[in-house]
């Protein structure tokens, strides 16, 4: 009987390609490492000689696939979990991969993850909630996998989105249509800053691909159509959706003459803390003050007063980015309804 041909190891792999054996290990684990010509000229010549790989990861190259689904969220990993929106976009990613045995991980892009470099060997693809940063991007990228861009396009990918703008724009509209002249604005990261300011004489982000700044022109359409002046000092930057930098923003607009009749706010959680502030300045809502959110998040509601809001999907905005991954949906991009939910703080 012929013995069966020696599992071939990574430095025997190595020795036939005349690379070092951090080379050969890079090309499975940390791409981004190598040229992609090198890179992929390793990967053809290990899948002829049935050379699997160092790890599990490169065994998929037998199978073509990990069952791993990658998830890129645009902020902080603590705050990506304590965030309302994003919990239920993630839980209807969930309900859709647990059903297919699809396994996910979690990548942040605002944390320090340099430990974790090589993860795109170990996915099948990416599904990515927000824009990340521009570097997390670029080497994700770099990868020859499916992506899903959720809250933000890029050229090339499909992407699951709510027309922002014109969201904003409708519940601006209903916000001012009772004739208010002094209207500001609390934002959510429309600047590249990272302390609550006022945006005169700043560059907003690119508007193609932040929500943020969608928003605000929005608000500044339906301004305009009210012929209602919003200049810049009533308009201002929130670096994160938490509720104390929003108090401290609906504060310092609150305590702004003239007072504002109306304060459209880029979140529940702005909002919510903006009728906090207005509670504690001796301010009723909606009789001194008329306020809005955006987003529903289920306080929204139960709130006193109750906050006037557009509600989004953000459950099915992941449900259909599963989808999608999965082949259960075509493979085209989405724009989601919203809705103007009118409640007590701004009727």
């Amino acid at each position: 009987m012929q013995s069966p041909s020696p599992r071939l190891t990574l430095k025997e792999m190595a020795r036939r390609l005349d690379v070092s054996t951090a080379t050969v290990s890079n090309a499975f684990n940390r791409p981004s490492q190598l040229s992609a010509e090198l890179r992929e000229r390793i990967l053809s010549e290990c899948r002829e000689a049935g050379y699997a790989g160092p790890n599990a990861a490169a065994r998929s190259l037998r199978t073509g696939r990990t069952g791993i689904v990658g998830v890129m969220l645009s902020n902080y990993l603590s705050y990506s979990f304590s965030d309302p929106i994003a919990n239920q976009f993630l839980q209807g990613l969930a309900e859709i991969f647990e059903r297919r045995d699809y396994n996910l991980l979690i990548v942040p892009s605002r944390d320090n993850v340099s430990q974790a470099q090589g993860i795109e060997a170990f996915v099948d693809g990416f599904i990515i909630y927000g824009p990340p940063e521009p570097e997390k991007l670029n080497r994700l990228m770099l990868q020859p996998k499916s992506v899903i861009t959720v809250d933000f396009t890029l050229e090339g990918c499909v992407s699951v989105n709510i027309d922002n703008r014109e969201s904003a724009r409708l519940c601006a509209e209903h916000a001012l249509r009772h004739g208010a002249t002094s209207v500001s604005i609390l934002g959510l990261r429309i600047i590249d800053a990272n302390r609550v300011c006022r945006i005169s004489n700043c560059n907003l982000f690119d508007e193609a691909t932040t929500i943020a700044v969608q928003r605000l022109r929005g608000f500044q359409d339906a301004a305009a159509a009210a012929n209602v002046a919003v200049p810049e000092e009533r308009i201002w930057h929130i670096p994160d959706n938490t509720h104390e930098l929003a108090y401290q923003a609906a504060r310092e607009a609150l305590m702004c003459a003239p007072l504002p009749k109306v304060l459209l706010c880029m979140s529940d959680r702005i909002g919510l803390a903006a009728i906090r502030a207005a509670k504690h300045l001796n301010l009723k809502v909606p009789d001194d003050v008329r306020i809005t959110g955006f987003d529903d998040i289920p306080e929204a509601s139960s709130q006193e007063p109750s906050l006037t809001t557009v509600h989004q999907q953000s459950i099915d905005k992941g449900r259909i980015a599963a989808e999608i991954f999965v082949g259960e949906r075509e493979e085209t991009s989405v724009v989601l309804p919203t809705e103007i939910i009118i409640r007590a703080s701004c009727p």
